[in-house]
């Protein structure tokens, strides 16, 4: 059955939720859906994750909302796995989360025989990149597959045209060098299993290639005094290709950074949230906002790239330069907790903040941001400071209207 192209339905907006205060961050800056995952059995076992009570009462939270939450069980598992997943699956079978993610066959068969009433999607591990492999999937039960990174915008709407099943597409976030993430190099490189959830990030080290008889001699090829970058890809950014994604007819856009900060999650989901809203307001009359791509660097990234979606492009195409590591030119101070009547806000502080400088206050959309000098900074005592640290309450003047959520961050 050939879905009718002319009919685009606006795709849902997928956030990353690597703990509480992110799940809600996402959720308060646009996003339809975010991902979460548990306490174990899932790629991302270094962020904080979610205790069954917390996803517990997230699902509620979330619900009330209209929006939707995914749990994440994408190990490729051993045989203790599936011992130890059996009794997790048991529990949170009793909680109605909207999907989980899968990658593992094992896994998912044991997902349908303890938890039959839960969708379950396809996790990008599982390297599904045709449509025999899609039409396979769906006959098996998958209601959603999250597809191969590896894929063009064409091969991607071949499979959205002639399949009956909904996909999803990562359009942001850092990309693995190896294949859709199946990579081994951590595992041999630190011993840490990037495919059980404790990748070592071994490909964003830095590397000389010698040869074996002359160890003093690095091979010619670019490098700078901090050594090559061959295996360490580009951050993914699609913010520039909003019509072209949308013409693909994927179901779902994925942001990633399970592990990446609340400030992260919120500008980027607040930045997809605008394009994809102004797209389907005015199809005919949308245009690109360089603003876009500003906000976009104002978080912690490497080199932007498009990845795949435009064929592999080589080598810079696809790697960062050498020499360049994370971009990191803003730096986040903290969240707007409560809003007093008196023209003050509270602020949860998130990083070193100092009395009389300049400050950015950012709001779930880019037309409530603005700009201000910090002056009167209070502990939560109302008594005068001249620098707030990490974990600290203070108050704050505010020139402007602001809420709940909204965010301190420093002019660069």
């Amino acid at each position: 059955m050939i879905k009718n192209t002319l009919l685009q339905k606006k795709p849902e907006l997928v956030a990353p939720a690597g703990d509480i205060e992110k799940l809600k961050t996402a959720i308060e800056y646009g996003a339809d859906a975010v991902y979460a995952g548990g306490e174990g059995f899932n790629l991302r076992m270094g962020a904080t994750n979610l205790s069954l009570e917390e996803i517990k009462e997230a699902t509620t939270w979330i619900h009330e909302r209209n929006k939707k939450i995914y749990i994440t069980l994408n190990i490729f598992a051993r045989n203790y796995h599936i011992l130890g997943v059996r009794p997790y699956l048991k529990k949170l079978s009793q909680i109605p989360i909207d999907a989980l993610i899968v990658s593992d066959p094992g896994i998912f068969l044991t997902a349908k025989e303890i938890a039959p009433h839960i969708p379950i999607h396809l996790s990008t591990q599982a390297n599904t990149t045709n449509l025999k492999s899609i039409e396979f999937w769906r006959q098996q039960g998958i209601k959603r597959v999250v597809l191969a990174r590896e894929l063009t915008l064409g091969e991607i709407k071949e499979i959205t045209e002639n399949s009956e099943i909904e996909t999803e597409a990562f359009v942001h976030g850092s990309i693995c060098m190896s294949y859709s993430g199946r990579c081994l190099l951590s595992s041999f490189m630190a011993n840490r299993h990037a495919n059980l959830g404790d990748c070592a990030h071994s490909c964003r080290w830095q590397y000389v290639l010698k040869e074996e008889k002359r160890p003093h001699e690095t091979y010619p090829i670019v490098e700078d005094e901090s050594g090559t970058f061959i295996l360490s890809a580009k951050d993914l950014s699609m913010i520039k290709h909003i019509p072209e994604l949308v013409h693909a007819g994927v179901t779902a856009w994925k942001i990633e950074g399970r592990m990446k900060s609340t400030y992260y999650v919120a500008a980027v989901t607040r930045v997809y949230r605008e394009a994809l809203d102004r797209y389907f307001a005015n199809p005919d009359g949308y245009v690109y906002d360089q603003r876009w791509v500003s906000e976009l660097g104002k978080v912690s990234h490497r080199e932007y790239g498009t990845g795949f979606f435009f064929g592999n492009q080589g080598y810079n195409g696809q790697t960062t330069h050498p020499g360049n590591f994370y971009i990191k030119e803003y730096d986040y101070l903290g969240m707007i907790n409560n809003v007093l009547s008196d023209g003050q806000a509270e602020v949860f502080v998130k990083n070193r903040i100092f009395n009389n400088t300049p400050i950015e206050i950012m709001g779930r959309r880019l037309n409530e941001d603005f700009s201000q000098l910090l002056v009167n900074l209070r502990n939560e005592y109302n008594e005068p400071i001249e620098t707030a640290n990490a974990g600290q309450k203070v108050l704050v003047n505010v020139s402007h209207p602001v809420e709940k959520y909204f965010m301190l961050r420093n002019c660069g």
